[in-house]
């Protein structure tokens, strides 16, 4: 099989996989939670409540007026996601653990924004409480692109000491 095909099909893997991994776990919370239900797990520490984020992350823009509201939260998100995967599968000199980043904040665009298109909100469902700061609720598209964002933010790094 040629590295092209190979590429391909590991950029298709990771987006897929992680847009199938939210919306299985939304699809699932929708279903078995009812609205602002808490289920308590790991001594208190980390908490299932299903909430609607109308806004972005932690709420951002939610507040906004709808023509502004759909620019900002549908209409450059779906431009920066279809650069996203051009890009990724345009560029030929990008290494494999920038691909996987990319590929990671991608997917994880991708779940979020099918949700605001399709239901007009995104589902959150996830809450950690490290004692001494907690988190805002989440989902699992947003680890998704926490994840792709450490991964590029620590390679740039590394690449730079190493350059």
């Amino acid at each position: 099989m040629s590295s092209k095909i190979l590429k391909t099909l590991f950029i298709a893997a990771i987006i897929v996989v992680n847009i199938g991994c939210d919306q299985v776990s939304k699809t699932l919370v929708r279903q078995h939670l009812d609205y602002n239900e808490d289920i308590k797990l790991i001594n208190n520490h980390f908490t299932l409540t299903k909430v609607e984020n109308t806004g972005a992350f932690l709420s951002l823009g939610a507040s906004m007026s709808l023509p502004f509201k759909w620019v900002f939260l549908n209409g450059l998100p779906l431009l920066a996601l279809t650069f996203g995967v051009v890009y990724l599968f345009t560029k030929t000199n990008m290494s494999k653990i920038i691909r996987f980043g990319l590929s990671c904040v991608i997917g994880g665009g991708i779940g979020n924004l099918y949700d605001r298109l399709l239901y007009g909100s995104v589902t959150d469902f996830l809450h950690i409480d490290f004692i001494l700061f907690q988190t805002g609720i989440f989902n699992l598209a947003d680890v998704s692109i926490m994840i792709g964002a450490i991964v590029l933010l620590t390679e740039m790094f590394l690449k730079r000491e190493r350059g």
